[in-house]
């Protein structure tokens, strides 16, 4: 009895670390192409030409998909068993990798990009909920720890990845790469980790999952069109009003289906909301300039893929650093005094970057990026316990799903609209600088044409004494307007910094047994009194879990 007892016991350890190794490895996976897709955009550019709306979409395609779906894969999850749906997620993601190497047009590429989304969706909604279930309370700490490392990292390391793929063999292999850890992370699922369901029949919100994924279609291409066509245009226009009225009619059905895909109870508890806008403000700033960082490094400054790959470097190690210290912190420090001043940090290194040079170093850039690394590391370990924390296990699913969502949310929006914001000002600074010179009656035209990156063909129209002239203030316009998109970012980082520092409560957390919850106590500023959360109340119950197979 005793032998047989300490083998199901060794048995039960490995199985909960294989869980972590399968999700890590799989989330590690669908997040590295967030931004490793960033230092091969001017070679997708070259070989595919696309315009910078296209380059736009090839971000846009995969965070979209990922952002729509995740809370019906995460209610679907829940029904039919979160180890089989995490699976299925692998092999869609990994078929849509395979699509994106092969893809002769930026259309295919795009479309190729949005399957991807779709497998990222599957394997993030579930992610959470298979460590919850993995790891007793006592030990989501550590677990939830490696999970935001891995999560940082993987978004951080994208454009050195990228870079070290695109220059050594092509863009293709960014997307071939998937394919054998994806084919290891169907493996290590399928022998180690144990199946789980959420108790009672539930049924999918087939309708809320289309009134919010069509409202952030028509969000996202009023946002990447708004520079080419204007905010007052038809089509502009007309699709931030459907945005709007498709977003109305998915509150009205989540106040009236009986499975809803969000559940107004988790809307009560201050520490959610906190954690939703710290999902979506980090995504929306530092992740999402990111992409413009990388083109200004490579279009602007004439790095290769690998030589701008490098050059995040900086940013890189220090968000693995912070991450893992943060981790560690996790179970010590209130979440909130870990969250809010991360934002700051995020504020003031991009802000740092600001001021940028192109005839100037790289390495203006170096002090803002250990700033806003230091700070992204802070923030992703804790923001995992926000977003299941505050329920019990039986509904993690649900709110990883949701916390997920506005992080996809976040790199949509940003890259939209920093993209737009940015290509606005671009043709304005490159038009304005030529107006004065001998190319002053196209000076419009060659703004707007350079701003939508067909630089290279404007320049072969103008006669070769000017084209050095051109490229100088198309220099100078780029960063002028990356200056414009910092500041910008900055101040989304320093709002949510005050936001979630005022509604990030110890007393949300969940306690399971001690382990999960941070001490009231601890928490400068909040009341004595203790106060189960809203969503503890709501729903009673344990997974229903079958045997290992």
């Amino acid at each position: 009895m005793f032998i047989e007892f300490v083998l199901n016991k060794e048995a039960g350890v490995a199985r909960k670390w294989l869980t972590l190794t399968a999700v890590c490895t799989g989330v590690f996976m669908l997040l590295l192409d967030v931004t490793i897709v960033n230092v091969a955009l001017p070679d997708i550019q070259a070989d595919l030409g696309s315009s910078l709306s296209g380059l736009q979409w090839v971000i846009d395609a995969y965070a979209l998909t990922l952002a729509a779906l995740l809370l019906t894969s995460g209610t679907i999850a829940d029904i039919i068993g979160r180890r089989r749906v995490f699976a299925s997620g692998i092999v869609v993601f990994t078929i849509g990798s395979l699509a994106c190497g092969l893809a002769p047009t930026i259309e295919t590429l795009v479309a190729a990009r949005a399957l991807q989304g779709v497998g990222g969706a599957i394997m993030f909604a579930t992610s959470l909920a298979l460590l919850a279930q993995a790891f007793a309370p006592r030990e989501r700490g550590v677990a939830f720890g490696v999970f935001g490392a891995v999560t940082g990292v993987s978004v951080a390391v994208g454009p050195v990845l990228g870079g070290i793929l695109t220059s050594g063999l092509s863009w293709h292999w960014i997307f071939f790469v998937n394919i054998p850890v994806g084919v290891a992370a169907l493996v290590v699922t399928a022998v180690g980790v144990d199946e789980s369901k959420a108790p009672g029949v539930q049924r999918i919100d087939w309708l809320g999952c289309v009134t919010f994924s069509a409202a952030l279609a028509f969000l996202v291409f009023g946002l990447i069109r708004s520079h080419a066509d204007g905010w007052g245009s038809i089509p502009v226009a007309g699709s931030l009003v459907l945005a709007a009225v498709l977003l109305g009619a998915f509150v009205v059905v989540e106040r009236t289906v009986g499975s809803p895909m969000i559940d107004a109870a988790l809307l009560r508890v201050p520490t959610f909301n906190g954690g939703l806008i710290a999902a979506w403000a980090i995504s929306a700033s530092m992740f999402s300039v990111l992409t413009y960082l990388v083109i200004y490094l490579q279009t602007i400054m004439g790095y290769t893929a690998l030589e701008a790959g490098l050059r995040f470097l900086p940013f890189s190690g220090v968000v693995f650093v912070a991450a893992g210290v943060a981790g560690r912190l996790s179970d010590l420090v209130p979440v909130r005094w870990l969250i809010g001043p991360g934002f700051v940090l995020v504020a003031v290194g991009l802000w740092l970057m600001r001021g940028t040079d192109p005839t100037g170093s790289w390495t203006q850039l170096v002090p803002g990026f250990v700033v806003a690394g230091i700070g992204t590391g802070l923030i992703n370990p804790p923001l995992a316990s926000t977003a299941v924390g505050v329920v019990e296990p039986a509904r993690a699913g649900m709110a990883s799903g949701i916390n997920s969502t506005f992080r996809q949310i976040g790199i949509a929006t940003g890259v939209a609209l920093l993209g737009s914001l940015l290509a606005s000002r671009f043709a304005d600074q490159v038009g304005a600088a030529l107006q004065g010179g001998p190319l002053a009656s196209r000076a419009t035209e060659i703004g707007t044409a350079v701003a939508d990156g067909e630089i290279a063909r404007v320049a072969a129209t103008v006669p070769a004494s000017l084209r050095g002239e051109l490229f100088a203030e198309a220099g100078r316009g780029y960063a002028n307007a990356l200056d414009l998109i910092l500041g910008i970012s900055a101040l989304v980082a320093i709002v949510a910094a005050v936001v979630t520092f005022f509604l990030i409560r110890s007393r949300d957390f969940h306690d399971d047994g001690g382990g999960a919850q941070e001490s009231a106590s601890s928490s400068v500023g909040e009341t004595s009194s203790p106060s189960a959360p809203v969503a503890n109340r709501a729903t009673t119950g344990t997974d229903s879990e079958s045997a290992p197979t």
